[in-house]
């Protein structure tokens, strides 16, 4: 139904997917998602075994490869790459893609990988800062969207929440200017944009419904 998302990538996941905001069960922390059925476990964007969107998220182009790095090491210190070995993506074969060549040296594969979680770590590095800013000027609001279905049926959507577009438009020039400087300005438009693909996400349901 969702994947984690960081602020680094809203411009790319706006325009497929909506971008919405949880707060942790312990209401510490906020956290970014894409969003991709109305429903636990419903992913519109997946026919049979086929994505049907021209980008996905970097948390999920990344799996079964993870960040990781060594006990008692902080972000200060080079991320490694790991694998999650109780992947289903990894074979066992011989017939998958190559991580290592014949001399030991990573692949292409593999460096594109460690290219993506280098930006995925980077992108988290920028989700406290994110949120911090946006509850400092009062921008985050519970959201609300209740829609018809072509079987009749009438959907309420809750327990997310999004960037208030009135009170960042109505923000003065100081606050605006130091959303920019630290670079959250262009991420809070970019959510705000995202909640145009709704109609698209309801029209892909209403497909769904009809051929079932």
């Amino acid at each position: 139904m969702t994947s984690v998302v960081v602020p680094t990538e809203f411009r790319a996941v706006q325009d497929e997917y909506p971008i919405l905001f949880r707060l942790s069960p312990e209401r510490d922390s906020y956290q970014a998602f894409a969003i991709f059925g109305f429903e636990t476990g419903e992913n519109l964007f997946l026919d049979d075994d086929r994505w049907d969107a021209n980008h996905r998220p970097l948390a999920m182009t990344i799996q079964p490869f993870l960040i990781g790095r060594n006990a008692g090491e902080t972000g200060d210190q080079p991320a490694q790459v790991h694998v999650d070995i109780a992947s289903p993506r990894l074979d066992r074969t011989g017939q998958g893609t190559a991580l290592f060549d014949e001399l030991d040296r990573p692949t292409p594969f593999l460096d594109t990988m460690a290219e993506r979680l280098g930006a995925l770590d980077a992108g988290y590095r920028e989700v406290g800062p994110f949120f911090a800013a946006l509850q400092r000027y009062d921008l985050l609001e519970p959201i609300v969207f209740e829609f018809a279905l072509v079987d009749g049926s009438n959907k309420r959507f809750v327990g997310f929440h999004a960037v208030d577009e009135d009170r960042l438009r109505a923000l003065s020039a100081t606050a605006l200017g130091d959303l920019h400087e630290h670079g959250h300005l262009m991420p809070a438009f970019m959510a705000i944009a995202s909640l145009g693909r709704f109609q698209a996400l309801i029209d892909r349901k209403n497909r769904r419904l009809r051929h079932g």
